[in-house]
């Protein structure tokens, strides 16, 4: 991992970068930690925020739950990306796999039984990668992402803080690391779905929420050009990006019409080979 200042510069604006500089250089990063290229981290500010980046990625895929308003990344996690690139943490991911392989299997079995009763954005991806769960229905992945929206800000209509769409996003990536196409693109069109009717309450975070608006536009336009390009599914997905063009939020029309271009050449490719 290549990680240097002047590429911690290009995901900022000069202004944010400073500050990131005076929130390392004040000690305010309290815990960081690295499991691969995963650094998650708790920075001070106002209050404590939770931070999440990951070093392989271009741009860093940065989240952080503080409620800045502004274009690419926050002061937080420039200030966490500049600490790795001054000194990263150390990986702990051979730590943990000794632990792995040190831990009885029943005591093992029973905190992962415990961990996902408890947790259903992880026994989501349980099922995705070791179950014979269904695909959920889009409706019903949609419903749910829905729900962050109203419980960001439950007392008003507008969202002003990012959101966390770490756990649909890690889903997808699950069906798609089995070859379910089919149900990664469901997951993708929720996300799809819920950003464009939401877009327009949202009053800040611009460039956070459009982001994964493209991240899951794109996953979508990929999963659905990986399957069966004569099937049903192909056709009414074009016909779903064709018709959010007009329907959808305006400030996005022209990423669906990118997407329905998109995935009609790529359909048609596979078709001719």
């Amino acid at each position: 991992m290549d990680l240097t200042k002047g590429a911690v510069r290009e995901i900022c604006t000069d202004a944010v970068f400073e500050r990131g500089e005076r929130y390392l250089a004040k000690d305010r990063i309290l815990d960081i930690h690295r499991i691969d290229t995963t650094v998650t981290a708790v920075v001070t500010g106002s209050r404590q925020y939770d931070v999440r980046v990951d070093l392989a990625v271009n741009g860093f895929d940065p989240w952080c739950d503080c409620p800045y308003h502004g274009p690419e990344a926050c002061k937080h996690v420039v200030a966490v990306l500049l600490r790795c690139a001054d000194d990263c943490p150390p990986d702990e991911g051979d730590r943990l796999d000794a632990a792995l392989e040190a831990a009885d299997a029943d005591d093992l079995r029973g905190f992962l039984r415990e961990t996902l009763a408890t947790d259903a954005a992880v026994r989501e991806r349980f099922f995705a990668r070791f179950g014979e769960s269904p695909t959920r229905s889009v409706e019903d992945l949609r419903a749910a992402i829905d729900r962050e929206f109203e419980e960001t800000n439950p007392d008003y209509f507008v969202v002003f803080e990012p959101i966390d769409f770490s756990e649909w996003f890690d889903l997808a990536g699950e069906y798609r690391d089995q070859g379910r196409y089919a149900s990664a693109a469901a997951v993708y069109r929720a996300l799809v779905e819920s950003l464009d009717e939401n877009m327009e309450r949202v009053d800040g975070a611009y460039d956070h929420f459009s982001q994964r608006f493209t991240r899951a536009l794109d996953g979508y336009v990929d999963c659905v050009a990986a399957g069966d390009p004569d099937a049903e599914e192909a056709a009414d997905a074009v016909a779903f990006l064709e018709d959010r063009t007009t329907s959808g939020t305006s400030l996005l029309s022209e990423h669906f019409e990118r997407a329905a271009t998109e995935l009609e050449e790529a359909l048609t490719e596979r078709r001719d080979q």
